[in-house]
């Protein structure tokens, strides 16, 4: 059993790592199932624990600067990227950080299947690709953190998102022109919206857990939520 949880409108980003705890506690405490939480944020930089992080944030302007438990460099969140927290146990031989990483990505590759784009991997950087000239651009952004074998945090796919946003970052260390969007590969790009189920699909897949329903809580307090997830 496991439970998947659609957010609506723009979720302020502080909102949802109030979220991510709550859920993660109960989730420890085996009072709720695996839980993936789907949304799109209000415009936010987070910085990760890599070293050195901090100077990739070059010019922040209004949008809120946040520092975070997950791995990794310098992210941007905001509308026309959807974002994927999956909040799960790990157990078995799944008790493996790393497959964890490579099973989100292949969620992500999966999804991009079905509309025809070849996402790819990079061995040396988490996140996933698509081809590009000169070099492969990055669509898709992972970090992680995790909390007795239970994870936290996840993905951030880049749909119809103004890429102009990069440009106050260093996006994990690299320049912002490394950066791409779903609607620069498709004549007919699907909203964030159209992508919440879909990618639900892929990451039951990828990360072995039961499918499950997909639920729309009314809000997105941690009462709200917590009370859609147990039914």
């Amino acid at each position: 059993m496991s439970c998947f949880v659609a957010l609506a409108g723009e979720v302020p980003y502080a909102d949802a790592h109030v979220l991510q705890q709550a859920i993660l506690a109960e989730r420890i405490a085996g009072t709720i199932p695996d839980t993936t939480l789907l949304l799109e944020h209000a415009a936010t930089i987070t910085v990760g624990r890599s070293r050195g992080a901090d100077a990739n944030v070059l010019e922040a302007g209004d949008t809120p600067v946040l520092h975070v438990e997950r791995g990794g460099d310098v992210t941007w969140h905001g509308p026309g990227q959807l974002v994927a927290y999956p909040i799960i146990g790990l157990e078995g031989r799944r008790a493996d950080l790393h497959l964890h990483m490579r099973s989100l990505e292949q969620a992500v590759i999966e999804l991009l299947d079905r509309f025809g784009l070849g996402g790819l991997r990079d061995s040396r950087n988490t996140g996933v690709w698509l081809p590009g000239t000169p070099l492969p651009q990055k669509v898709c952004s992972v970090g992680i953190a995790a909390r007795k074998w239970t994870t936290w945090h996840g993905l951030a796919l880049n749909v119809d998102v103004d890429l102009g946003v990069f440009a106050q970052i260093h996006p994990c260390g690299f320049d912002a022109s490394v950066m791409t969007r779903m609607a620069d590969h498709l004549d007919d790009c699907p909203s964030v919206t159209d992508l919440v189920p879909l990618l639900g699909e892929t990451l039951a897949t990828a990360l072995e857990i039961a499918p499950g329903a997909l639920v729309q809580p009314d809000g997105h307090t941690p009462a709200a939520v917590l009370a859609a997830i147990r039914g």
